[in-house]
């Protein structure tokens, strides 16, 4: 199964490593607080990462040292699903934080756990993995958490720009808060922090060939534009002079004139500069263009 591009940036936060058992909590922490489900009736965890399904077990043990009542094999298809159902194992959780296991409808991020900067990277790192997700940056950019905890929500956006001076937009979706990004910079910015260093590198790579791209394009546009004006230029030239030669006006205009339509006849594709560059002296291009201007004023006036 090829792994999305927000597979691999998980990949990379769960390779962190992390020192101190304050870090655990704070990333079981984030992991709970944006998970499908914690409450005082179970806890339950679904992701289709490999990656964050194999640290998950390791990380619950070393934080409450508890185990899940059900988890899945790593290769089984398709989504995988944790749960913890067990009271005891519960209300160790809770109390890990300072929850009352019976009132899990006011749940928020309790300031204690995230005092220290690696706590709060290591929350925010949890957050992702449980409930982010972000944006193959070749179809867009747009990277998001989301939790069914409004407060948690709101919390973790100014913990957010406490520590990254990023403000994060906010939705609703499907009785879910979305905090969300939609700038490649700033995505590029929060995936370093977590330590997804190559999937930034990969935001600002395709931001880079987009840009590029563009200029070519506009560029190109230009060009297109330019070149539709010479064309048209030319032919309405060019119908002037048949019009002066078949009146038998054009042997009769000045000899600078005939040496332009000369010019012109010979070398329909030319641009201006081309054509100025051509006559004997060189003309400078707003003198070329003076002098074709006459032969179209003067085949107009020949046909009235």
């Amino acid at each position: 199964m090829a792994v999305s591009f927000s597979g691999t940036a998980k990949a990379e936060v769960c390779r962190a490593v992390l020192q101190k058992h304050c870090c655990y909590l704070a990333e079981c922490f984030g992991i709970l607080l944006f998970c499908n489900s914690f409450n005082s009736e179970g806890i339950r965890i679904i992701t289709e990462s490999r990656e964050f399904a194999a640290i998950l077990p390791r990380l619950f043990k070393r934080a409450f040292n508890v185990n899940f009542d059900l988890f899945p094999s790593i290769e089984a298809p398709g989504k995988l699903t944790f749960q913890i159902t067990d009271p005891d194992k519960l209300e160790t959780i809770m109390d890990s934080f300072g929850f009352d296991p019976k009132d899990t409808l006011s749940l928020h991020v309790n300031l204690a756990m995230v005092e220290d900067d690696c706590c709060k990277a290591a929350f925010l790192r949890g957050a992702f993995l449980a409930g982010g997700s972000v944006t193959d940056p070749n179809k867009g950019y747009h990277m998001e958490i989301t939790t069914t905890h409004r407060i948690v929500s709101r919390e973790t956006d100014a913990l957010i720009q406490e520590v990254m001076g990023l403000s994060m937009k906010t939705a609703s979706r499907g009785g879910g808060q979305v905090l969300y990004l939609k700038q490649s910079e700033q995505i590029s910015d929060l995936l370093t922090y977590l330590g997804a260093y190559v999937a930034a590198m990969g935001i600002m790579e395709a931001r880079l060939e987009k840009d590029l791209n563009n200029k070519v394009n506009r560029r190109c546009n230009c060009d297109d534009a330019n070149t539709s004006k010479v064309v048209e230029a030319a032919q309405e030239q060019l119908a002037a002079i048949r019009i002066l030669r078949d009146k038998g006006i054009l042997e009769s205009l000045p000899v600078k004139i005939q040496q332009a339509a000369y010019a012109r006849e010979t070398n329909p594709e030319a641009s201006l500069s081309e054509l100025a560059a051509m006559l004997e002296p060189p003309l400078s291009k707003p003198a070329m263009n003076h002098r074709l201007k006459k032969l179209v004023e003067t085949a107009k006036e020949a046909v009235k």
